[in-house]
């Protein structure tokens, strides 16, 4: 199937999934809404059981090459970040039938994974267009939102954009006691 075929499919089954109230995008600085995923190893994740922790919420799929390209850079910085309070969440926007597909490339990395439909993501708005991510600071509030494909996933933009969410615990742990 090519990829504009794949896209326009992508479109129709999310516009069937978000109300039409839930299409704008949440704002920066304003409480993260609630989200709930089945992840593919079988737990229930959410915003209220992820309290304290900074919290990268990544939309993706296997065959949006930009999402692919971000994986090990997405994985490099959960293993350093993970024992600082991070946590990466990312949901894939394929559908069921796609399961083999994505457990398969999830594999090799260590932060859930979940299929968008194991999860409740509407207050997210419509997801459009891939990859794209949100970052929500330990107190469940919005500190990034529409990080997508203009603005790439890189080192840079990591350490712009969650690691200052991160500090706090940083800076606890070389303290002196």
């Amino acid at each position: 199937m090519n990829v504009l075929l794949r896209i326009l499919l992508l479109y129709a089954m999310l516009a069937s999934h978000a109300p039409l109230e839930s299409a704008a995008s949440p704002k920066v600085g304003t409480p993260a809404p609630n989200f709930s995923v089945q992840t593919l190893d079988g737990r229930t994740l959410n915003l209220t059981s992820l309290r304290g922790k900074v919290i990268l919420l990544h939309f993706w799929a296997t065959w949006c090459p930009p999402c692919r390209e971000e994986f090990p850079l997405l994985e490099q910085f959960y293993m350093q970040h993970r024992q600082n309070g991070l946590e990466i969440i990312s949901v894939s926007m394929e559908d069921p039938g796609d399961l083999d597909k994505v457990r398969t490339f999830a594999r090799g990395y260590t932060f859930p994974v979940a299929l968008v439909g194991a999860a409740d993501v509407a207050g997210y708005g419509r997801i459009w267009r891939l990859p794209l991510s949100y970052v929500i600071d330990r107190d469940g509030v919005l500190r990034k939102t529409d990080w997508s494909g203009d603005e790439p996933i890189n080192a840079h933009s990591l350490e712009t954009y969650v690691l200052p969410w991160l500090k706090p615990a940083l800076q606890a742990e070389i303290q002196p006691h």
